[in-house]
């Protein structure tokens, strides 16, 4: 399989065996970089996500579709001792492995670090997990959900006066991916320097934890116990999302300068002088009263009418987009967030582009998400030399889909 030279991961080979969002999140990242991921899937059912709709086009589901481009994949049964053996041959030829099984169930399967490490001490072995390889939780299992409980993003996620609330998307198990490419790309240039390969354990829970931020640190520094604020901020106001006439818009004033400027903008140069409002610790202590006036005052005109007074004076504010807006919206389409890729059986597919626009090694959206079991025979005979003879063997052994 032929890589542009430009891909910063241009003739490494990934092999995943992840399933679900995390893992397949982290290949993709590494796919879009230029790297041959091989997508291991169970023969006849494959990645978990494939039955997780409605919507499906073209027999495939959109939750499976968002995360498994620029990959190929190949069906082995991991029960099957010459399943097994083709994973380990594969391992002996990949730079990085990458899998989310529960602790412990790759060395049942006699895939663990210390024999593929044995086999292959170049290899970079990612296993991503819902709390970690040790530990007293190690042998819970989890989602997104439940970890984003767990690790304190859903005690701030909600109104003030409701319940803990999910965020919209995965985005625990997003990070989680973000975090894991990040490591894997940083661990290829350590062996690159070293000659040495190693093993990353990369948990939901430490993730999530680390991504607390700011609410972690007012904790651990001083204390303060976190709450939910809606989409207020507790030590910035104005900072949250507001009722214009028509729909909701978001404003944020995080400076003295933003504040002048959205004073005028809004023709209220008098909460510019007035003592309860003139700085962002006062408009805290008063808070209730201030966002009463303002909310007042932002539905008298439309989003787009602020807008038209806010933007121009340099004060950060938007609408509160839906996925039709938001696909809609220029800056959107001018950054190329959209991207078609040609699918067998659904034809030209939108996808959500890369975020990165590297000037010297961009990424590429080159591959739709495959097909179950799309190239198994492909990739035995390209990467193992497998033979037509050998191919049809494993399958009729049942090691292969």
């Amino acid at each position: 399989m032929t890589h542009s030279i430009t891909q910063p991961l241009s003739g490494y080979r990934v092999l995943d065996l992840s399933r679900i969002l995390a893992g397949p999140y982290c290949t993709m990242m590494l796919g879009d970089q230029g790297a041959d991921v091989i997508k291991v899937e169970r023969p006849g059912a494959g990645d978990d996500t494939r039955l997780w709709g409605p919507p499906f086009v073209g027999g495939e589901s959109a939750y499976y579709l968002c995360c498994n481009r620029n990959k190929r994949s190949i069906l082995v049964d991991l029960r099957s001792p010459a399943g097994i053996d083709l994973i380990l041959d594969l391992a002996r030829v990949s730079d990085v492995l990458v899998h989310n099984f529960t602790p412990g169930l790759m060395d049942e399967f006699g895939l663990g670090y210390e024999r593929l490490h044995e086999l292959n001490p170049r290899l970079v072995y990612a296993s991503i997990s819902a709390y970690g390889q040790d530990g007293p939780y190690r042998d819970r299992p989890g989602y997104d959900m439940v970890l984003s409980a767990v690790g304190g993003l859903m005690h701030i996620t909600g109104e003030a006066d409701g319940p803990p609330t999910k965020v919209g998307v995965a985005i625990t198990d997003v990070l989680t991916g973000v975090h894991a490419a990040g490591a894997i790309s940083s661990a290829l240039l350590f062996r690159e320097r070293t000659g040495r390969g190693q093993h990353l354990d990369i948990s939901l829970l430490d993730v999530q934890v680390s991504a607390l931020a700011n609410i972690a640190s007012n904790y651990l520094v001083a204390d303060q116990e976190a709450q939910r604020w809606g989409t207020a901020h507790a030590s910035i106001v104005p900072y949250q999302v507001f009722q214009a006439q028509d729909r909701p818009i978001a404003i944020a004033v995080a400076n003295p300068k933003q504040w002048t400027n959205f004073c005028r903008a809004l023709g209220q140069d008098g909460w510019e002088q007035d003592q309860r409002f003139a700085t962002n610790e006062l408009r805290v202590e008063n808070r209730e009263v201030f966002l009463a006036e303002l909310g007042q005052l932002l539905k008298t005109k439309t989003c787009d009418a602020w807008l038209e007074l806010l933007i121009p004076a340099a004060v950060p504010a938007g609408p509160v987009n839906d996925m039709q807006h938001l696909f809609s919206d220029p800056q959107v389409h001018h950054r190329n967030m959209v991207e078609t890729v040609q699918h067998p059986a659904i034809g030209p597919l939108k996808m959500v582009g890369l975020p990165i626009k590297a000037s010297e090694s961009p990424g590429s959206v080159r591959l739709a998400p495959p097909m179950l079991g799309e190239h198994t025979d492909e990739v035995l005979r390209e990467v193992l030399g497998c033979t037509d003879e050998r191919v049809e063997s494993l399958r009729s052994d049942g090691a292969i889909g």
